[in-house]
C-alpha cells in the first residue's frame, strides 16, 4: 500500500499528515481526525485497511502534538485553532468531496465542521464521541459512582482542592481510565498501538482539562446538541458498551440527527476501532460504499 507523506504550513508552524492508499474510480478519500486534544494520529493507522479498495486513508497529528508538536502556547488550544487547520488541509490536499471520522475529541471536530461549514461532507462517523462537554463530565461523574469508595473520595478530594496530582488520585484515574478507555499497550499489540508518541499534554490541559472527568478548558461549553437537529449529512454513530462515550450519550446524538445510524459495540471501551478491529473495518467500510 502506498504511504505518502507530507507536510502543510499552518500559523507559522507545520501540520504533518499521512495518506493511505489512492483514490480509484468514484471512491471519496476519508479524513481521521484522532482524539484527545493532544493524542496523535498513530493508533488510528488500524484503519488503513480501509484504503485497500481504492480509497485515500487521510491522517495527521493536530497541531500541538506528535509530528505537529508546539507548546508554550496556552492561548492557542482552542477548537477555532483546530477547526481551521482542518479547513486548511482540506484546501491543502485539494479535496472536493471527502468523508470525515471523527474519534472522540475528533469527533466533536467533526461534528462542528458539519454543523458550521459543512462543504464537501459525503457522510459522517462519530466515533466513541460527544455533541455536548457537560453532558460528557456528567456522564463521567455517573461512572466514578461505580468506583470503590476510596476511588471516588480520591477523586472529589482532587476537584474539591483543584490539585489534580498526588498517589491515590492518580491511581484513581488509571482505574478509571482501564475500565472506560484503554490498557496499557501489549507485546502482541500492534506497531502504532506499541510506537512511542509525543502526546500534547499543554493541548489537553487547556483546551480540556485536567482529566476525562473535568471538562474546565476552552471546550468546556462545546454543545451543538441543537445544531445536531438542522444536519443534512448521513452520520455512522459507533460506540461501546463500557466506553467513556456512553450509551445516553451516544443516544443524545441518535435522537438529533435526522439520518443517522447507531451501533453499539458489546464489550468495547473508548477505543472501538482496536478492540473490534475486523468488525469495526467491515462496518465503516460498507458504509462509505453506500455514502460515496
Amino acid at each position: 500500500m502506498k504511504i505518502t507523506e507530507g507536510y502543510m504550513p499552518y500559523l507559522g508552524y507545520q501540520t504533518w499528515y499521512r495518506i493511505a492508499g489512492e483514490t480509484k474510480g468514484d471512491k471519496k478519500p476519508i479524513i481521521l481526525l484522532h482524539g484527545g486534544p493532544g493524542s496523535t494520529h498513530n493508533s488510528l493507522e488500524l484503519l488503513d485497511p480501509l484504503a485497500e479498495d481504492g480509497r485515500m486513508v487521510i491522517t495527521y497529528d493536530q497541531i500541538g502534538c506528535g509530528n505537529s508538536y508546539l507548546d508554550g502556547h496556552p492561548k492557542l488550544w482552542t477548537l477555532e485553532t483546530w477547526m481551521n487547520e482542518l479547513i486548511s488541509l482540506i484546501k491543502h490536499l485539494g479535496l472536493d468531496e471527502f468523508h470525515l471520522l471523527g474519534q472522540s475529541w475528533g469527533g466533536m471536530l467533526t461534528i462542528a465542521y458539519v454543523s458550521d461549514v459543512g462543504k464537501g461532507v459525503k457522510s459522517a462517523v462519530l466515533s466513541s464521541t460527544l455533541p455536548s462537554s457537560q453532558l460528557w463530565g456528567k456522564e463521567q461523574h455517573r461512572n466514578i459512582r461505580f468506583m470503590s469508595e476510596e476511588d471516588q473520595a480520591a477523586i472529589a478530594e482532587a476537584e474539591k482542592s483543584g490539585c489534580f496530582e498526588g498517589e491515590a488520585y492518580e491511581k484513581a484515574v488509571a482505574v478509571f481510565m482501564e475500565r472506560h478507555c484503554y490498557s496499557p499497550p501489549k507485546p502482541s499489540d500492534p506497531e502504532c498501538i506499541r510506537r512511542e508518541k509525543k502526546s500534547g499534554s499543554e493541548a489537553y490541559l487547556y483546551g480540556w482539562g485536567p482529566n476525562e472527568f473535568s471538562p474546565m478548558g476552552s471546550l468546556k461549553d462545546f454543545d451543538y446538541t441543537e445544531k445536531l437537529k438542522e444536519w443534512t449529512v448521513p452520520a455512522l454513530i459507533i460506540s461501546g458498551t463500557d466506553d467513556l462515550s456512553t450509551p445516553l450519550i451516544n443516544k443524545t446524538m441518535y435522537d438529533a440527527i435526522p439520518d443517522a445510524r447507531w451501533e453499539l459495540f458489546a464489550g468495547c471501551r473508548h477505543t472501538v476501532y482496536a478492540e473490534e478491529r475486523e468488525k469495526y473495518l467491515a462496518l465503516v467500510s460498507k458504509w462509505l460504499a453506500a455514502h460515496d
